[in-house]
């Protein structure tokens, strides 16, 4: 062992701080609770024109509308809250893929009832896993094409619910 004391300063990690981001205000807060707002009613919306059905006997249009339901709700208590805020971030070039996301999702409900849901299921993940997420071709292929033969199997063969779909097997 080294008799020579360590500096206070000195540390085995050498990356620098990263920086604070930049404020954001409230108004910044009201934007980032009435977008939820909005995109939850608008996706609600879309969700009424589909199927409820009931809790025991759930159409193709039940889930979306519980997260839109959700997604308002989360929204209306972000804007309830923009008076006590002080810590809001400014929005930086990270909310454009928040805002891709979202129109993604957008599309996909359009889409759900004209074509099924494999093909804008499909179409959606290897969206949001190849350009938002950055994965290579490969895993994005195979995990869109998985997790949507796996919501099939769960959601059309085994639960029996009445979705949109191409393929009838």
């Amino acid at each position: 062992m080294s008799a020579l004391p360590m500096a206070e300063h000195e540390t085995d990690d050498a990356r620098p701080e990263p920086e604070a981001p930049a404020p954001g205000g409230r108004v910044l807060a009201a934007v980032a609770g009435a977008v939820p707002v909005v995109l939850g009613a608008a996706a609600a919306w879309l969700s009424l024109r589909l199927d409820i059905g009931t809790l025991t006997d759930p159409g193709p249009g039940l889930w979306p509308l519980i997260v839109s339901a959700l997604l308002v709700l989360t929204g209306a208590g972000i804007l309830a809250s923009v008076r006590r805020v002080e810590g809001t971030e400014a929005f930086t070039r990270g909310a454009i893929g928040v805002a891709a996301a979202a129109v993604g999702l957008f599309v996909y409900a359009s889409l759900f009832e004209v074509i099924g849901f494999e093909i804008p299921s499909v179409l959606l993940l290897t969206a949001w896993l190849r350009f938002l997420g950055r994965e290579s071709w490969l895993s994005t292929a195979l995990l869109s094409v998985g997790v949507t033969a796996a919501a099939y199997a769960l959601f059309i063969l085994t639960l029996r619910v009445p979705l949109p779909h191409l393929i009838a097997l």
